[in-house]
């Protein structure tokens, strides 16, 4: 089989496919408003289009990983594209609940797909290089997620259509599709052949990973979304200032994902229980806040403790499976997790009207002591990161095998 490109190729090629995916988000998520207005539709019926979105996302993403393991890269490669085209379809079709409904279906599936697709490219890229490169792409991820935020802004206060910022996703999208296809051979890009199965392990330890990942996503989204109305509601703060919330938790996710991005491997399970330990505490620390600023300091610290989960579990996963099923494997992760993303907004909200914002920010909290809880002896059922070895054992493996790259069919 011909060779992969060069590791440091594909690393800058999985980093911007990550740049194109923080951004998308970025633009969608300060482009909400607008598009709800040009679809003249009311917030109860903005509720029910967004469910469009898992809808969309969970069967794409099931289905992504078996096309990766079966067509090979040239499949992330088209996902990204795809999902800045997607982008600009739904701002310039979303006229109506029924076609933002669809939009949006589009959206999730094309952003679903994306989502393995960047992963998995990223896990390669990592484990060819023997270099952190996941955390690292996740930062840039959520740097991208302010700017996007950030330049949209701009666009709306120069009452510009709110096609043009999904226009320039779309080029980025366009450039990042590119840039990984060009990064892989002619027979790397072709792929052929039925996916090699599972090893003797089969599933259950990506399960087992995936259920850490959904404790951390529904940490994550939980603060993500409920942030600025906990502020504005239980601390009387004013819109604007309840607004900054989101944009310091997302910052300080970028942050934290650069500042710990060059972390070996070795040190996984601590970050992943310091992760877990920093999320139960700032979120405790925001529930009993008595003012704005100390409610900050517990969201900085969830926020740093959240932002190192999902990555690191992924990091995880990506060391410890062969080529021929990585798109599976991190198909697998990925959903599992993504239903935590989905879970905890809901979850606060169910538990906001039991027991008020404060005892449901008390609930969240458990998630990260639940985390906490299980990160040692899920880690050790699923043997996962007994299979990756050490960086030498990892070197000489390299040497004396053929590698498999993501060719379908090619089994170790």
């Amino acid at each position: 089989m011909t060779p992969a490109g060069s590791p440091r190729q594909l690393i800058v090629s999985a980093y911007v496919a990550f740049a194109a995916f923080g951004s998308f988000w970025g633009v969608w998520g300060a482009s909400v408003p607008r598009v709800q207005d040009q679809a003249g539709i009311s917030d109860g019926r903005l509720g029910v289009a967004l469910l469009f979105v898992g809808a969309g996302a969970l069967p794409a993403m099931l289905l992504t990983g078996r096309a990766l393991d079966r067509w090979g890269p040239a499949v992330a490669a088209a996902a990204i594209g795809a999902l800045g085209v997607a982008g600009v379809g739904l701002a310039l079709t979303a006229v109506s609940l029924a076609t933002l409904c669809v939009g949006l279906a589009v959206v999730g599936a094309t952003s679903g797909a994306a989502d393995v697709a960047m992963n998995a490219v990223a896990g390669r890229a990592e484990k060819t290089a023997d270099r952190p490169v996941i955390t690292r792409a996740h930062g840039i991820f959520s740097s991208l997620v302010v700017l996007g935020s950030l330049g949209t802004g701009l666009t709306s206060a120069a009452s510009l259509p709110v096609a043009v910022p999904f226009f320039a996703v779309a080029v980025l999208s366009l450039v990042a599709g590119a840039a990984l296809r060009r990064t892989l051979p002619a027979g790397v890009i072709r792929g052929g052949g039925e996916p090699a199965p599972f090893d003797r392990r089969g599933v259950v330890p990506f399960l087992l990973v995936g259920a850490l990942g959904a404790l951390a996503f529904a940490s994550e989204n939980a603060h993500q979304s409920w942030s600025a109305v906990f502020a504005h509601g239980e601390l009387d703060s004013g819109v604007g200032l309840s607004a900054v919330a989101p944009a310091v938790f997302a910052g300080t996710v970028a942050v934290t994902r650069f500042a710990v991005g060059g972390l070996k491997a070795e040190h996984a399970r601590t970050v992943l229980l310091a992760g877990a330990a920093a999320a139960a505490t700032g979120t405790a620390v925001i529930a009993a806040a008595p003012t704005l600023f100390v409610a900050a300091l517990g969201l900085a610290t969830a926020a740093a403790g959240t932002a190192v989960l999902f990555p690191t579990l992924v990091g995880i996963v990506s060391r410890s499976v062969d080529e021929s099923y990585r798109g599976r494997a991190t198909s697998i992760v990925t959903t599992v997790s993504y239903l935590g993303f989905i879970a905890g907004p809901v979850y606060v909200g169910l538990w906001s009207d039991a027991v008020g914002l404060r005892g449901a920010m008390l609930a969240v909290a458990a998630l990260g002591a639940t985390l906490l809880l299980l990160t040692h002896p899920l880690l050790h059922l699923s043997n996962l990161e007994a299979s990756t070895g050490t960086r030498r054992d990892r070197r000489l493996s390299s040497v004396s095998r053929e590698p498999v790259g993501f060719r379908a069919g090619r089994r170790p």
